[in-house]
């Protein structure tokens, strides 16, 4: 890594101080018999005073910015999900046989959770819908033209989604050669030609069995669908698949791998051995199997051919009142906290009023115990490896209307100007490096980024104090940025990494700073020595905007919570014309102040990246990575950030 270009500056220093479910995947016994249907130092600053006294109301425009709870969720009942989000929700419908059967059952329960689906499909971010087989009870075509409308629900809406036959759809002595049938005839391929989910799908060329590839936590999944018995073209059909897509997490669904006893002790059955033995355990990228047909339900954890685990989970309700309601099983993501939370719901018994509700159906709405609602661990980075890298993207990407200044960070684009870092969004504001003591080696280039920075670098600042140690960069003197109040709003943002020894000796090193001081602009309430405006970091990694608002003669603060150090964040701040809300990678924090904040305060001098002054004189350079900074003059929405 080179140097960041250097000029020279020097400032008398002033110093003053500083304050400082997982439940267990155990096996148990208890057998019973198999089912299946026939089978610091304060002062008075912002350091001090104003944190002591949460002045400004801290807290309740936090709340106010919060999105609030939605009273119909999703109330277009279009499929929408956030493929980048680390927390998505696949669903599972087991046996729906029994509400489909002839001219007996109710198709309304499964209507009840395919609209459930639909209406929560953005708060729950559900990316996809797997329903186990035995649609129906005797696989005649009136049975599957009755289903087939029910799912015409999520077609119409773009749903995501795959079926696979159950041994009562189709002839169950037969394999996935047996040729047509009104399982095929409503559910084959054609059915998902020409779909809007933005799923890509594929069968087999006798249709039964199916893949289906959709993007969620910013990574591709694979869902292969197989046949109530697939052939062993079958299997080579599927293998193919798993070669084709060598580098996907795989769940595989087929409507028989395990029974289980009453305990939930899943074992595997006959079919479910040679599945195991031929397919799932030679390929390393299956982590889980779903399957129905028997009851009750249970799991297990069996090791692969490569010694990693494979999570067997057996779902189905068919032998419950009312034919399981059409029960769903909401497998929830969390790739945050490496783990998946299961829950059981029945949306159509959980749609009645209370006092409807009869007293089986109560037994129904939500179903507890160890095999129905529990966690279960997945490194998904250790087994699978982290999620593609994002690619950079260009300056001109993220030149949003309004863009004052936009600096970035990798060597070719300040080393090709002979060390000036040029303002990108061609307001003239560009940056040169100022000297305090250290030598070159305090400022200089590094690759290391935020995945969802733009540019893939940042600058490696090495500040600290007494004496006051690193280099920083600055605005000239006259640059358009430094005389604008902001007054109708604007958004600052940039990228941040603290080092591990972060600590007590670089309190305050700040992030962003204008010169000139609150009294320079004309504000004598607090202490008129501070910055007119800051962002800055305590000496336990909180991140504070601190400010001189144009409305007040007092400051305005805004806190984070402590950062985790060693890694990357992103930080905006947000004022709308009247209130500032800060987002820590694109959540809002808890502690921002309600009373109104309108403009920024300036004495018309330079900004400072990477260092903090208290009058006038600066003080020290920042400790840590520094990636993109965008200062726009409006407020932007979360999906508008560097990192979105």
């Amino acid at each position: 890594m080179g140097t960041v270009g250097s000029g020279a500056h020097s400032d008398r220093m002033h110093d003053h101080g500083d304050s400082c479910l997982q439940h267990a995947l155990s096996s148990s016994a208890n057998c019973a018999d198999l089912h299946e249907h026939g089978d610091t130092t304060p002062r008075a600053s912002r350091r001090g005073l104003l944190r002591a006294a949460g002045l400004l109301g801290a807290g309740a425009m936090a709340t106010a910015a919060l999105p609030a709870a939605a009273a119909e969720a999703n109330p277009r009942g279009t499929f929408q999900n956030d493929c980048d989000s680390p927390r998505f929700t696949l669903v599972v419908i087991p046996d729906t046989q029994y509400l489909f059967d002839e001219d007996r059952g109710d198709s309304r329960p499964l209507e009840a959770s395919l609209r459930w689906i639909l209406d929560h499909a953005e708060d729950e971010n559900i990316v996809f819908l797997s329903h186990l087989g035995d649609l129906t009870q005797n696989g005649l075509a009136s049975e599957f033209a009755s289903i087939g409308k029910a799912f015409e629900r999520l077609d119409r809406a773009g749903a995501a989604y795959s079926v696979l036959a159950g041994n009562h759809d189709i002839d169950s002595g037969t394999d996935d050669s047996r040729g047509d049938s009104p399982y095929l005839q409503t559910f084959g391929p054609k059915r998902f030609r020409g779909a809007r989910s933005g799923v890509t799908s594929g069968a087999s060329p006798d249709g039964y069995n199916s893949y289906h590839l959709f993007t969620a936590g910013g990574r591709q999944w694979l869902v292969l669908a197989l046949d109530w018995r697939p052939s062993a073209a079958g299997i080579a059909w599927a293998q193919s698949v798993l070669d084709q897509h060598p580098a996907l997490p795989v769940i595989l669904t087929t409507h028989e791998i395990a029974f289980a006893d009453d305990d939930g002790e899943a074992h595997l059955s006959d079919f479910g051995r040679q599945l195991w033995d031929q397919f799932i355990a030679r390929n390393d990228r299956v982590f889980l199997t779903l399957n129905g047909h028997f009851w009750p339900p249970g799991r297990t954890v069996l090791k692969n051919d490569a010694g990693h685990d494979v999570h067997v989970h057996i779902t189905n309700y068919q032998d419950r009142y009312y034919g399981g309601g059409a029960m769903i099983r909401l497998y929830r993501f969390d790739l945050a906290r490496g783990c998946v939370d299961v829950e059981t719901i029945s949306p159509y018994f959980l749609g009645m009023a209370a006092e409807k509700r009869d007293e089986l159906a109560e037994l129904e709405v939500q179903l507890t115990g160890p095999t129905n609602r529990f966690s279960i661990d997945i490194d998904f980075a250790t087994r699978f490896g982290a999620a593609p890298a994002r690619p950079a993207r260009p300056a001109k990407a993220v030149l949003v209307p309004g863009t004052l200044a936009y600096w970035r960070f990798d060597q070719a684009t300040g080393g090709a100007v002979g060390g000036v870092i040029p303002d990108l969004s061609g307001n003239r504001n560009d940056l040169t490096r100022v000297e305090l003591s250290g030598g070159p080696d305090t400022l200089t280039w590094s690759d290391d980024h935020h995945p969802d920075q733009p540019a893939h670098a940042s600058l490696r600042f090495r500040g600290g104090k007494k004496p006051a140690r690193g280099a920083y960069l600055r605005t000239a003197d006259g640059a358009p940025l430094n005389a604008l109040t902001l007054d109708r709003g604007y958004t600052i943002e940039t990228f941040v990494k603290l080092p591990a020894d972060f600590g007590d000796a670089h309190a305050w090193c700040g992030v962003l700073t204008r010169m000139g001081t609150g009294g320079d602009a004309g504000k004598t309430g607090d202490d008129p020595s501070e910055p007119a405006g800051c962002l800055n970091l305590s000496s336990v990694a909180e991140l504070q905007w601190a400010v001189f608002p144009r409305n007040q003669n007092r400051m305005s603060t805004n806190w984070s919570h402590l950062l985790p150090l060693g890694k990357w964040w992103h930080v905006a701040v947000v004022n709308d014309g009247k209130h500032t809300i800060m987002y820590v990678d694109g959540c809002p924090v808890v502690r921002n102040p309600s009373t109104p904040a309108i403009g920024l305060a300036t004495a018309g001098k330079p900004w400072l990246v990477g260092a903090y002054h208290y009058a006038d004189i600066v003080e020290q350079a920042y400790y840590g990575w520094l990636g993109d900074v965008r200062i726009v003059g409006r407020a932007l929405r979360p999906d508008q950030f560097l990192k979105a």
